[in-house]
């Protein structure tokens, strides 16, 4: 074991505080606020062409590359947990190794992600039940975007490890850069240079290779020991195999999560393009909602994660309860906004009149969602800091039963507005069953 260094040591045994949970999450609340202004935007510029198709085709195109790589997001979150435990235990070499098997995993990720596109493509437009013009369009796009693919993963790996570090105005930096760069493209490629759904397409792929140079660049004191050149050390069997006992749970977790997510878009889009786009247009306030939780989230995560390095459950209790406060005021003032401003910026992000009468009646479910969605969120934080992913994948199947559960009742009675129902039932359950396991993870703390 390497010891850290005096300030590090200092930081990772100071008490979680309102000012240190605030450090943490206020860049990243900041950060994670610009990808669903992104997604606005991107929605937004193709709006103004006045056709339901392009919106229909971003969204679905967007949401499939995705939920594919959102795959690896066992990245970021393993990342978190296993770093802040190396943190809390004082072994700064596996610090620096995590980060480079989570490099080395998106390297070879990305890659196969380019080699399989074709058949990943055809099978995901197997299950969509789009219209020929949007499935054409969305095919264009994620045949451009793919190729960014090992970036977009690697900066998965980067964000987590800097988050472990408490270096999330690093993450800000990243996420900045990435979402004007992408703003910027999306309004030269696509008002300027009239690229169309193709134009959004080579604006993130820019967007996301260049994010992910700046991440190395960030995370460059993880090679200044050497450490990171140890192959004894780096693909250690049993640092391995732990490693991927957890991401391995994680990964399932994920999947049965991107099911719901997915199957939530095609369940939608068999009402027709205008609510898919509707739909689409909805769903970037549940964005907003997800990345403004995440930040105390992922607070829970580093406070958690180092607790549980030092064995010391009572540190685990105080930083669950004082995040989650943060995160559940912050769900608390989203589903208000969303009640007295949803309207007037539906209205900003489409011209097309059908569409906007679609999203507004279904404005409710976005006022609903932060109130029921707050503790699945804070959960997760908690659970990915502990490092307890078999706990994790087990639950979410429990809930991805309820979702299947509310699916066959409620959109038979409902419509598109069961679609919404059925992803709140989702959140509920998660949050639920969560909560009902965390009193384990606690005493486990111990060791």
């Amino acid at each position: 074991m390497t010891t850290r260094t005096a300030a590090e040591e200092a930081l990772a045994g100071k008490p979680v505080t309102h000012r240190r949970i605030l450090h943490i999450a206020v860049p990243i609340v900041i950060s994670n606020a610009t990808v669903p202004i992104l997604g606005a935007v991107d929605t937004g510029v193709v709006g103004q062409l006045g056709d339901p198709v392009p919106i229909g085709a971003v969204g679905i195109g967007a949401i499939i590359l995705t939920s594919i790589y959102w795959i690896f997001g066992f990245l970021r979150m393993g990342t978190v947990g296993l770093t802040s435990q190396a943190e809390g235990a004082g072994d700064a070499a596996e610090v620096s190794a995590l980060l480079v098997r989570a490099l080395l995993i998106a390297g070879a990720g990305g890659a196969l992600l380019i080699l399989a596109q074709w058949p990943l493509f055809a099978a995901a437009f197997a299950l969509s039940p789009a219209s020929a013009e949007v499935e054409a369009a969305a095919r264009g796009y994620m045949e451009i975007r793919v190729w960014s693919a090992p970036g977009a993963i690697a900066v998965f790996g980067m964000t987590g490890w800097l988050i472990a570090k408490e270096r999330t105005r690093g993450v800000l930096v990243i996420q900045l850069w990435m979402n004007l760069t992408n703003i910027a493209l999306d309004l030269l490629f696509v008002l300027g240079f009239d690229w169309g759904v193709n134009g959004v397409a080579f604006a993130t792929f820019f967007a996301e290779w260049t994010g992910a140079a700046l991440g190395l660049w960030l995370c460059r004191d993880a090679f200044a020991g050497g450490h990171w050149r140890n192959k004894a050390l780096v693909f250690d069997p049993a640092r391995l195999l732990h490693m991927a006992n957890v991401n391995t749970n994680i990964l399932l977790r994920t999947l049965m999560l991107e099911v719901i997510f997915v199957s939530f878009l095609f369940l939608g889009a068999r009402f027709g393009d205008v609510k898919l786009a509707a739909n689409q247009i909805l769903l970037q306030f549940l964005y907003v909602t997800a990345y403004a939780l995440d930040g105390f989230a992922f607070s829970a995560e580093v406070f958690v994660g180092q607790a549980y390095g030092r064995k010391s459950p009572a540190a685990v209790r105080r930083g669950a309860l004082m995040t989650s406060l943060w995160g559940f005021c912050t769900g608390a003032v989203l589903g208000l906004a969303f009640l007295a401003f949803g309207a007037a910026i539906i209205d900003l992000m489409t011209t097309a009149p059908g569409v906007r009468e679609a999203a507004r009646a279904h404005l409710g479910w976005m006022v609903l969602a932060p109130f029921v969605g707050a503790a699945a969120w804070m959960f997760d934080g908690i659970y990915i800091g502990a490092t307890r992913s078999r706990d994790m994948r087990n639950l979410m199947f429990l809930s991805l039963l309820c979702y299947g559960v509310a699916v066959a009742t409620l959109i038979p009675l409902m419509g598109n507005h069961g679609v919404w129902a059925a992803l709140l039932v989702s959140f509920a359950a998660r949050g639920v069953l969560m909560g009902w396991r965390y009193p384990a993870l606690e005493r486990d703390a111990a060791g």
